[in-house]
């Protein structure tokens, strides 16, 4: 009986991790965001509209979601980096921009809801 209690109690720890895998917490953000030809890519993944590399879809999976619950399950390096990425978009990208909002955030919801965020990103850089 303790056995199949403990099984439960695992199987629902690692059902609903408490944040995202951090396997590519590492990877150089601003080395991406200062390439074109390897930052298109990954907007095109993002997008549907391209291949992805394993990075590019762990993003893409959990994109959706991250919007709902204000990042609520991002590491701090992911927070840092949506936060970067966000604003090389919004500042230097902003077809690609408008096209990730029309996908991830038709009505504006989130947009919306962030937008004294959005706005202070414009100003900070």
């Amino acid at each position: 009986m303790k056995y199949i209690i403990l099984l439960c109690f695992l199987a629902c720890v690692n059902a609903r991790p408490e944040t995202y895998n951090n396997k590519y917490d590492g990877v150089n953000l601003r080395d991406i965001l200062s390439n074109r030809r390897l930052l298109v890519p990954y907007i095109l993944c993002t997008l549907e509209q391209g291949q992805c590399t394993p990075e590019g879809k762990e993003l893409r999976s959990h994109i959706k979601e991250a919007l709902e619950n204000d990042c609520g399950k991002c590491t701090e390096p992911q927070k840092k980096g949506t936060q970067l990425v966000i604003t090389h978009l919004v500042q230097h990208e902003d077809e690609f921009w408008k096209q990730l909002v029309a996908k991830y955030d038709p009505s504006k919801n989130y947009v919306t809801k962030y937008e004294k965020q959005l706005k202070s990103i414009k100003s900070r850089a």
